[in-house]
């Protein structure tokens, strides 16, 4: 299982709520980053954004918003309702916070202590190790009935052809269009062989649809 402390950053640059927003602007750019946790004696109490700190810059002349950014605080624009992960939580359930929260990053907290922090690029590049998509082979993706016993009868298929699966990710359930027929749960998987022509045709006759690749 991988897990949020897998992909999490530890190196954490942090800010004071009483730090200016010229500083935080300072820091994303020397830095390179996009968010920023704010700390009061040790205690995670906000957290701001690149954006949220591009939004409270005035636009004024050079000298008027450079003197404007330094009377702005970061917390006149930090978000103060933190929603943070723990170190081992499964890095799904980072990618789904994060999805239903549209938010970029989560701090990562342990015994009330921020650990490290976890951004959307460190889960999109989890993920990607996940489905094996870094490593070469095929993608398939097979229509599979929806019922005990029938991932492991196409997985035994590959086997039967020599071929090792790298990763299978569930896909939507796909109703049937005939009244009565099995429901069916699409599955991608990602197999370490590039000509998928043999197993393709043992699938079918297994009774299961290869929806990708293609027939030729």
């Amino acid at each position: 299982m991988l897990l949020v402390r897998d992909s999490m950053t530890r190196e954490i640059v942090t800010l004071a709520p009483d730090e200016t927003v010229g500083t935080a602007l300072a820091l994303c750019r020397e830095r390179r980053i996009r968010h920023l946790p704010v700390l009061t004696e040790g205690r995670l109490v906000g957290i701001v954004s690149d954006r949220d700190l591009r939004s409270a810059t005035p636009a004024f002349g050079d000298q008027e918003r450079a003197a404007a950014l330094e009377e702005i605080l970061v917390e006149d624009v930090m978000a103060g309702d933190v929603v943070s992960v723990l170190p081992d939580d499964p890095i799904e359930q980072a990618a789904n916070t994060m999805r239903e929260r549209r938010i970029g990053s989560l701090p990562v907290v342990e015994n009330g202590e921020l650990v490290g922090i976890i951004t959307s690029s460190d889960v999109m590049s989890a993920l990607v190790y996940l489905v094996g998509a870094n490593e070469p082979g095929s993608r398939m993706e097979i229509a599979v009935p929806d019922r005990p016993g029938s991932l492991a009868g196409a997985a035994g298929v590959f086997g039967m052809c020599g071929i090792n699966i790298v990763s299978a990710a569930m896909g939507p359930i796909r109703e049937p269009s005939e009244e009565g027929a099995v429901r069916e749960r699409i599955v991608v998987f990602r197999v370490d062989t590039i000509d998928t022509t043999e197993v393709v045709g043992y699938l079918e006759e297994a009774g299961y649809s290869v929806l990708w690749p293609p027939r030729p």
